[in-house]
Protein backbone atom coordinates (compact mmCIF):
# COMPACT_ATOMS: atom_id res chain seq x y z
CA UNK A 1 0.00 0.00 0.00
CA UNK A 2 2.96 2.27 0.76
CA UNK A 3 4.60 1.69 -2.90
CA UNK A 4 1.01 2.82 -4.04
CA UNK A 5 0.44 6.04 -2.34
CA UNK A 6 4.35 7.16 -3.28
CA UNK A 7 3.04 6.71 -7.11
CA UNK A 8 -0.11 8.36 -7.10
CA UNK A 9 0.93 12.16 -6.81
CA UNK A 10 3.67 11.50 -9.60
CA UNK A 11 1.13 9.89 -11.64
CA UNK A 12 -1.57 13.18 -10.83
CA UNK A 13 1.62 15.46 -11.98
CA UNK A 14 1.97 13.36 -15.12
CA UNK A 15 -1.27 13.69 -16.16
CA UNK A 16 -1.47 17.24 -15.51
CA UNK A 17 1.71 18.22 -17.47
CA UNK A 18 0.06 16.15 -20.40
CA UNK A 19 -3.03 18.09 -20.10
CA UNK A 20 -1.13 21.44 -20.00
CA UNK A 21 0.93 20.44 -23.00
CA UNK A 22 -2.57 19.30 -25.05
CA UNK A 23 -3.97 22.78 -24.21
CA UNK A 24 -1.32 24.72 -25.17
CA UNK A 25 -0.82 23.25 -28.65
CA UNK A 26 -4.38 23.03 -28.96
CA UNK A 27 -5.32 26.46 -28.36
CA UNK A 28 -2.80 27.59 -30.98
CA UNK A 29 -5.28 25.81 -33.22
CA UNK A 30 -8.73 27.77 -32.47
CA UNK A 31 -10.15 30.71 -31.78
CA UNK A 32 -13.58 31.73 -30.26
CA UNK A 33 -16.57 30.40 -31.83
CA UNK A 34 -18.75 33.35 -30.81
CA UNK A 35 -16.22 36.49 -30.87
CA UNK A 36 -13.51 35.17 -32.81
CA UNK A 37 -10.48 36.09 -31.00
CA UNK A 38 -8.07 33.90 -30.41
CA UNK A 39 -7.92 31.27 -27.61
CA UNK A 40 -5.44 30.80 -25.01
CA UNK A 41 -4.76 28.63 -22.60
CA UNK A 42 -6.57 29.77 -19.21
CA UNK A 43 -7.28 27.08 -15.99
CA UNK A 44 -5.57 23.82 -16.56
CA UNK A 45 -8.68 22.44 -18.90
CA UNK A 46 -9.88 25.36 -19.81
CA UNK A 47 -9.36 27.76 -23.19
CA UNK A 48 -10.68 31.51 -22.81
CA UNK A 49 -10.43 33.86 -25.62
CA UNK A 50 -10.15 37.91 -24.06
CA UNK A 51 -13.40 39.13 -23.91
CA UNK A 52 -13.77 36.12 -21.07
CA UNK A 53 -15.61 33.51 -23.14
CA UNK A 54 -14.28 29.95 -21.80
CA UNK A 55 -14.34 26.47 -23.13
CA UNK A 56 -13.45 23.07 -21.49
CA UNK A 57 -11.34 20.79 -22.87
CA UNK A 58 -11.53 16.89 -22.15
CA UNK A 59 -9.05 15.55 -20.30
CA UNK A 60 -8.10 13.28 -22.83
CA UNK A 61 -6.76 15.76 -25.11
CA UNK A 62 -9.92 17.56 -27.17
CA UNK A 63 -12.76 20.65 -26.95
CA UNK A 64 -15.94 20.49 -27.99
CA UNK A 65 -17.50 23.61 -29.77
CA UNK A 66 -20.98 22.58 -31.23
CA UNK A 67 -23.39 25.14 -31.98
CA UNK A 68 -26.88 24.17 -31.43
CA UNK A 69 -29.46 21.24 -33.03
CA UNK A 70 -27.76 19.59 -35.76
CA UNK A 71 -29.15 17.94 -38.89
CA UNK A 72 -26.03 15.11 -38.83
CA UNK A 73 -25.16 13.09 -36.14
CA UNK A 74 -21.47 11.64 -36.04
CA UNK A 75 -20.05 7.99 -36.09
CA UNK A 76 -21.24 5.75 -33.49
CA UNK A 77 -18.53 3.41 -30.93
CA UNK A 78 -20.14 0.47 -33.27
CA UNK A 79 -19.33 2.09 -36.49
CA UNK A 80 -15.69 3.30 -35.40
CA UNK A 81 -15.28 -0.60 -33.72
CA UNK A 82 -16.13 -2.02 -37.09
CA UNK A 83 -13.67 0.49 -38.79
CA UNK A 84 -10.92 -0.36 -36.94
CA UNK A 85 -11.58 -4.24 -37.46
CA UNK A 86 -11.77 -3.26 -41.30
CA UNK A 87 -8.95 -1.19 -41.57
CA UNK A 88 -6.59 -3.70 -39.21
CA UNK A 89 -7.17 -5.73 -42.01
CA UNK A 90 -4.89 -3.72 -44.44
CA UNK A 91 -7.74 -3.84 -47.48
CA UNK A 92 -7.34 -0.18 -47.72
CA UNK A 93 -3.47 0.31 -47.65
CA UNK A 94 -2.83 1.06 -50.76
CA UNK A 95 -5.06 4.10 -50.18
CA UNK A 96 -3.26 5.05 -47.01
CA UNK A 97 -0.07 4.99 -48.61
CA UNK A 98 -1.10 7.31 -50.98
CA UNK A 99 -2.54 9.86 -48.85
CA UNK A 100 0.28 9.80 -47.19
CA UNK A 101 2.66 10.06 -49.81
CA UNK A 102 0.80 13.50 -51.12
CA UNK A 103 0.40 14.91 -47.81
CA UNK A 104 4.20 14.39 -47.66
CA UNK A 105 5.88 15.79 -50.71
CA UNK A 106 4.23 19.50 -49.31
CA UNK A 107 6.36 18.99 -46.05
CA UNK A 108 3.74 20.68 -43.95
CA UNK A 109 4.17 21.90 -40.55
CA UNK A 110 0.46 21.20 -39.94
CA UNK A 111 -2.11 19.13 -40.56
CA UNK A 112 -6.13 19.58 -40.30
CA UNK A 113 -8.23 16.81 -40.40
CA UNK A 114 -11.59 17.05 -41.40
CA UNK A 115 -14.00 13.78 -40.82
CA UNK A 116 -10.74 12.26 -39.06
CA UNK A 117 -12.38 9.09 -37.74
CA UNK A 118 -10.48 6.67 -36.19
CA UNK A 119 -7.22 9.00 -37.38
CA UNK A 120 -6.07 5.50 -40.06
CA UNK A 121 -5.18 8.09 -42.05
CA UNK A 122 -3.45 11.17 -40.26
CA UNK A 123 -1.62 8.40 -38.56
CA UNK A 124 -0.04 7.60 -41.83
CA UNK A 125 0.84 10.60 -42.89
CA UNK A 126 2.42 11.93 -39.64
CA UNK A 127 4.13 9.14 -39.47
CA UNK A 128 6.45 9.97 -42.52
CA UNK A 129 6.96 13.87 -40.95
CA UNK A 130 8.94 14.23 -37.77
CA UNK A 131 8.02 17.85 -37.23
CA UNK A 132 4.96 18.49 -38.49
CA UNK A 133 1.33 18.53 -35.42
CA UNK A 134 -1.94 18.01 -36.50
CA UNK A 135 -5.98 18.64 -35.74
CA UNK A 136 -8.26 15.97 -35.75
CA UNK A 137 -11.81 17.09 -36.57
CA UNK A 138 -15.35 14.92 -36.62
CA UNK A 139 -18.09 15.88 -35.15
CA UNK A 140 -18.55 12.41 -33.20
CA UNK A 141 -16.30 12.52 -29.98
CA UNK A 142 -15.97 9.36 -30.37
CA UNK A 143 -13.84 9.44 -33.08
CA UNK A 144 -12.09 12.71 -32.05
CA UNK A 145 -11.07 10.36 -28.80
CA UNK A 146 -9.52 7.58 -30.70
CA UNK A 147 -8.07 10.07 -33.21
CA UNK A 148 -6.06 11.85 -29.90
CA UNK A 149 -5.11 8.83 -28.02
CA UNK A 150 -3.58 7.66 -31.49
CA UNK A 151 -0.80 10.04 -31.29
CA UNK A 152 0.31 12.78 -28.61
CA UNK A 153 1.29 15.47 -32.48
CA UNK A 154 -2.90 15.48 -32.76
CA UNK A 155 -5.04 17.53 -30.77
CA UNK A 156 -8.92 17.17 -30.98
CA UNK A 157 -12.03 18.99 -31.89
CA UNK A 158 -15.46 18.50 -31.75
CA UNK A 159 -17.03 20.54 -34.15
CA UNK A 160 -19.31 20.67 -36.88
CA UNK A 161 -17.92 21.29 -40.80
CA UNK A 162 -21.32 22.85 -41.88
CA UNK A 163 -20.97 25.77 -39.31
CA UNK A 164 -18.27 28.63 -39.11
CA UNK A 165 -15.00 26.46 -37.53
CA UNK A 166 -13.63 27.43 -34.30
CA UNK A 167 -9.95 27.40 -36.14
CA UNK A 168 -7.55 30.33 -36.76
CA UNK A 169 -7.47 31.73 -40.15
CA UNK A 170 -4.39 29.77 -42.10
CA UNK A 171 -3.94 27.35 -39.82
CA UNK A 172 -3.00 24.37 -41.75
CA UNK A 173 -1.09 23.68 -44.56
CA UNK A 174 -2.62 20.77 -45.51
CA UNK A 175 -6.23 19.99 -45.08
CA UNK A 176 -7.20 16.13 -45.19
CA UNK A 177 -10.71 15.20 -45.71
CA UNK A 178 -11.66 11.48 -46.67
CA UNK A 179 -14.64 10.27 -47.44
CA UNK A 180 -16.27 13.42 -45.40
CA UNK A 181 -18.14 16.74 -45.74
CA UNK A 182 -16.55 19.99 -46.89
CA UNK A 183 -17.49 23.56 -46.91
CA UNK A 184 -15.43 24.98 -49.17
CA UNK A 185 -15.14 29.15 -47.95
CA UNK A 186 -14.03 27.49 -44.30
CA UNK A 187 -11.62 24.95 -46.09
CA UNK A 188 -10.21 28.38 -47.80
CA UNK A 189 -10.26 30.65 -44.60
CA UNK A 190 -8.66 28.19 -42.83
CA UNK A 191 -5.71 26.71 -45.70
CA UNK A 192 -3.13 28.69 -45.65
CA UNK A 193 -2.04 30.64 -48.97
CA UNK A 194 -1.55 28.01 -51.35
CA UNK A 195 -2.01 25.36 -48.97
CA UNK A 196 -3.00 22.02 -50.29
CA UNK A 197 -6.87 20.50 -49.73
CA UNK A 198 -6.36 16.75 -50.29
CA UNK A 199 -10.06 14.87 -50.70
CA UNK A 200 -11.08 11.75 -50.97
CA UNK A 201 -14.02 10.19 -52.76
CA UNK A 202 -15.59 7.34 -53.48
CA UNK A 203 -15.57 6.08 -57.27
CA UNK A 204 -18.54 5.17 -59.49
CA UNK A 205 -17.40 1.78 -59.27
CA UNK A 206 -16.92 1.97 -55.37
CA UNK A 207 -18.45 -1.15 -53.95
CA UNK A 208 -20.51 -2.16 -56.75
CA UNK A 209 -20.85 -5.62 -55.82
CA UNK A 210 -22.56 -4.90 -52.53
CA UNK A 211 -24.36 -1.58 -53.61
CA UNK A 212 -25.52 -4.59 -56.48
CA UNK A 213 -27.08 -6.18 -53.40
CA UNK A 214 -28.46 -3.79 -51.64
CA UNK A 215 -25.83 -3.86 -49.01
CA UNK A 216 -24.61 -0.03 -49.81
CA UNK A 217 -25.53 3.33 -50.55
CA UNK A 218 -25.69 4.28 -54.16
CA UNK A 219 -23.32 7.00 -55.15
CA UNK A 220 -24.37 10.29 -56.71
CA UNK A 221 -23.85 10.14 -60.71
CA UNK A 222 -20.95 12.32 -61.63
CA UNK A 223 -19.31 12.63 -58.10
CA UNK A 224 -16.23 14.02 -58.92
CA UNK A 225 -17.99 17.04 -61.07
CA UNK A 226 -19.63 18.15 -58.48
CA UNK A 227 -16.87 18.30 -56.15
CA UNK A 228 -14.76 20.22 -58.52
CA UNK A 229 -17.54 22.67 -59.73
CA UNK A 230 -18.69 23.04 -55.43
CA UNK A 231 -15.01 24.00 -54.88
CA UNK A 232 -14.40 26.14 -57.84
CA UNK A 233 -14.78 29.41 -55.92
CA UNK A 234 -11.82 28.69 -53.91
CA UNK A 235 -9.85 26.02 -55.11
CA UNK A 236 -8.28 25.14 -58.13
CA UNK A 237 -7.89 21.71 -59.01
CA UNK A 238 -3.90 20.53 -59.56
CA UNK A 239 -4.09 17.05 -60.10
CA UNK A 240 -6.83 13.85 -59.70
CA UNK A 241 -5.42 10.15 -59.35
CA UNK A 242 -7.25 7.25 -59.40
CA UNK A 243 -7.43 3.97 -56.61
CA UNK A 244 -9.22 0.96 -58.09
CA UNK A 245 -8.29 -2.34 -55.59
CA UNK A 246 -9.99 -6.10 -55.80
CA UNK A 247 -10.35 -6.96 -52.34
CA UNK A 248 -11.79 -10.97 -51.93
CA UNK A 249 -13.36 -10.26 -48.69
CA UNK A 250 -14.83 -12.52 -46.01
CA UNK A 251 -18.49 -12.53 -44.82
CA UNK A 252 -16.85 -11.15 -41.43
CA UNK A 253 -15.20 -8.34 -43.38
CA UNK A 254 -18.11 -7.65 -45.99
CA UNK A 255 -19.99 -7.23 -42.73
CA UNK A 256 -17.46 -4.61 -41.23
CA UNK A 257 -17.28 -2.67 -44.20
CA UNK A 258 -20.87 -1.66 -44.36
CA UNK A 259 -21.49 -1.12 -40.74
CA UNK A 260 -18.24 1.21 -40.83
CA UNK A 261 -19.77 3.82 -43.46
CA UNK A 262 -22.92 6.13 -44.21
CA UNK A 263 -24.75 2.19 -44.97
CA UNK A 264 -24.81 1.58 -41.43
CA UNK A 265 -26.84 4.89 -41.06
CA UNK A 266 -29.31 4.34 -44.04
CA UNK A 267 -29.53 1.00 -44.88
CA UNK A 268 -33.09 -0.56 -44.05
CA UNK A 269 -32.24 -2.43 -41.09
CA UNK A 270 -34.15 -5.46 -42.92
CA UNK A 271 -31.81 -5.70 -45.79
CA UNK A 272 -29.60 -8.87 -45.11
CA UNK A 273 -25.96 -9.16 -44.46
CA UNK A 274 -24.66 -12.98 -44.95
CA UNK A 275 -23.47 -14.25 -41.64
CA UNK A 276 -21.00 -17.02 -43.35
CA UNK A 277 -20.40 -18.18 -46.90
CA UNK A 278 -17.58 -17.90 -49.31
CA UNK A 279 -15.33 -14.50 -49.64
CA UNK A 280 -16.75 -12.11 -52.25
CA UNK A 281 -14.94 -10.53 -54.34
CA UNK A 282 -15.40 -6.33 -53.57
CA UNK A 283 -14.04 -3.47 -55.71
CA UNK A 284 -12.64 -1.02 -53.51
CA UNK A 285 -12.14 2.42 -56.15
CA UNK A 286 -11.16 5.89 -54.62
CA UNK A 287 -10.52 9.17 -56.44
CA UNK A 288 -7.78 11.27 -55.09
CA UNK A 289 -8.03 15.16 -55.96
CA UNK A 290 -5.45 17.81 -54.59
CA UNK A 291 -7.05 21.26 -54.61
CA UNK A 292 -4.86 24.35 -54.14
CA UNK A 293 -5.66 26.95 -52.26
CA UNK A 294 -6.47 30.88 -53.94
CA UNK A 295 -4.49 33.12 -53.05
CA UNK A 296 -6.33 35.19 -50.54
Amino acid sequence: MASTSQRSPRSRVTTIDRASMSLQTLSEWLRCPNCFLLLEPHDPLTLACATGHSFDVNKRGYATMLPGPRKFIGDSAVMLDARDRFQAGGWYEPLRHAIAETIAAEHPLRVLDVGCGTGYYLRAALAGMSTARALGLDLSPVAVARTVRADERIDGLVADVWSPLPIRDGAAQVILNVFAPRNAAEFHRVLADRGLLLVVAPHSTHLQELRADGLALKIQPDKATHLTTALANHFDLESQRSISLELSLSPTDVAALIDMGPSAHHLDPLTPVPATGPARAVTAAFDLFSFRRHPS
